[in-house]
């Protein structure tokens, strides 16, 4: 089954390719005749997920899905979120979004760590932190949708060459370790994209 699915990043690309198996061709939006930058201006994970889908899909007619996924930090109250891909920016380098993930949750746990030196009241800081992913896939011209959540830390430094995005700096539940220092068979098992793709897998075989 040939479907287009809306990512230009090699790794996403090949993440969904092992995770929906043999029988899927995944097509990318370039290859569809869609050079330029999908659109992905809506408040939330599913309304941008949604968005690019639904572009792809007028503008093509083929079969389609898209992702959008949202890092969600206790101390930072839920950011980055829907900005988790611009966060160091708009060119969406995911160095620069490390560096000021990193930055912001230092920042917070000073001011909490000084307010409590004076005597107020305030909560230890918390690393936790999950990755959220909404995934839209139209079919015959028909919307479904999939989620997937993975839970974890954020660490306080960079380690592993492995994965992309926030990877080196997540730690998943389970493990001592962060996402860019474990296989590519152990981040699929866990994570939130390959839980949000694997019900969508199952949704397309039992058609």
């Amino acid at each position: 089954m040939k479907i287009v699915f809306a990512t230009g990043n090699p790794g996403k690309l090949r993440e969904a390719s092992e995770i929906l198996g043999e029988g899927f061709e995944l097509v990318t939006p370039a290859e569809a005749g869609i050079p330029e930058d999908i659109p992905e201006t809506g408040e939330t994970l599913r309304a941008n997920s949604l968005q690019k889908a639904q572009y792809i899909y007028e503008k093509t007619g083929l079969d389609c899905f898209a992702d959008d996924t949202g890092l969600e930090v206790e101390i930072l109250a839920g950011a980055p979120g829907v900005h988790t891909a611009r966060y160091g920016g708009p060119q969406k380098n995911p160095a620069d979004n490390i560096a000021r993930l990193l930055r912001e949750m230092a920042c917070r746990e000073r001011e909490a760590s000084v307010a409590r030196e004076y005597g107020f009241n305030t909560p230890h800081a918390t690393r936790r932190a999950r990755f959220r992913t909404s995934v839209t896939l139209i079919i015959g011209g028909e919307k479904h949708f999939f989620d997937g959540i993975m839970e974890g830390k954020i660490a306080y430094t960079k380690a592993g060459k492995g994965g992309f995005g926030y990877d080196p700096v997540f730690i998943p539940d389970g493990y001592d370790v962060t996402a860019a220092e474990i296989t590519e068979e152990q981040k699929n098992a866990i994570s939130h994209r390959g839980k949000a793709l694997r019900a969508m897998a199952d949704y397309l075989k039992s058609r």
